[in-house]
């Protein structure tokens, strides 16, 4: 069997039968040389009560959960090839998604990341093709609940989501993996962010499919999903954006949550399933609160990062700064998806 040209990581919490799926549909890809990694961050072993025996894989078991970015890290480290694949374990990929993907990037060694097209599994709509940004610092997939026909093209992305993306090695052995601080939720940008500061491109690879079952491993809108992605978010802020945007975002998130209050009124968006889910109606604002509690503790550490990564980047911060302009969302959108 020839070298692996790509290692495809599979981390996985719950090991429901949903990662049998994966699994047969990673056993069913054309590309000859791909590697399968199994993370199970289970912590009892789950996967072997799974019955995946009769697949291929490699397989790492923790003895806790180490989150989304360890655990894909741990994966590759071990396990290394040309190209770095990650594939949420309610994810099917579509036989020649990592073929495509990595064929993509070979054409363009501009390009360090690949986002195929992801679909909401059963809807015949996107869930994701490549990923948009706001002016806080908060992150959306790109054409989200929109019919697959609109998003046919191939072309420039801001940066892959974390559900199903190619990187190339030679871009992360420059820039480093994904940010374990993160845990959960976010560190496919942070990572994505700082590729683009580091000059490297993302191609949008329609041809590559995948279909996805939404947000399986700590629900729609959960207590504990609101708390990562608004504590994430501020750090990703800190981080990785430019000091325009960086100076701008306090003013972008009042607004964001104003129009969080106006779709949740109007039964639209994430506030409004977090309401639907039981949330009471001071939980929310109190784990925003809380999320910003969290960040001065933290904001000696983000700053030498921040300035780790400015010291690698080849775009000047106007540079930068338009980039994610071509590649950006209303606080308005936002909210309401």
């Amino acid at each position: 069997m020839p070298p692996a040209r790509v290692t495809v990581v599979v981390p996985t919490l719950a090991a429901d039968p949903r990662l049998l799926d994966c699994l047969a549909s990673l056993e069913a890809q054309t590309e000859p040389a791909v590697q399968v990694v199994v993370v199970d961050n289970s912590g009892c072993g789950a996967i072997h009560r799974l019955g995946a025996a009769k697949y291929r894989f490699r397989l790492i078991e923790n003895r806790a959960n180490l989150g989304f970015g360890a655990a894909v890290n741990q994966g590759f480290r071990q396990f290394p090839s040309p190209y770095m694949a990650v594939l949420n374990d309610d994810a099917v990929a579509h036989p020649e998604c990592f073929s495509r993907l990595a064929d993509a990037l070979e054409l363009d060694p501009t390009s360090g990341m690949a986002a195929p097209c992801i679909t909401l599994a059963g809807t015949g709509l996107l869930d994701s093709a490549g990923m948009l940004i706001s002016r806080d610092g908060s992150s959306k997939q790109r054409g989200h609940m929109e019919p697959v026909a609109r998003h046919d093209e191939p072309g420039d992305a801001l940066l892959p989501s974390g559900c199903a993306a190619l990187y190339r090695r030679t871009m992360l052995d420059e820039i480093g993996l994904f940010d374990e601080d993160f845990f959960l939720y976010c560190e496919d940008t942070d990572l994505g962010l700082r590729a683009r500061w580091a000059g490297w491109r993302c191609l949008y690879v329609p041809g590559a499919r995948v279909e996805h079952h939404y947000s399986r491993s700590a629900g729609t809108a959960s207590e504990r999903k609101a708390w990562y992605v608004e504590r994430n978010r501020l750090r990703l802020a800190v981080r990785c954006l430019p000091l325009s945007w960086l100076l701008a975002s306090p003013f972008a998130s009042v607004m964001r949550y104003l129009w969080h209050i106006v779709m949740m009124f109007r039964g639209q968006g994430k506030a409004a399933e977090f309401r639907q889910a039981g949330g009471g109606g001071l939980k929310l604002p109190w784990l925003v609160v809380k999320a910003h509690l969290s960040l001065p503790a933290a904001l000696p550490g983000l700053l030498r990062q921040r300035a780790a990564i400015r010291r690698g980047a080849r775009l000047t911060s106007a540079e930068f700064a338009a980039v994610l302009s071509r590649h950006s969302i209303s606080l308005r959108q936002v909210a309401q998806l």
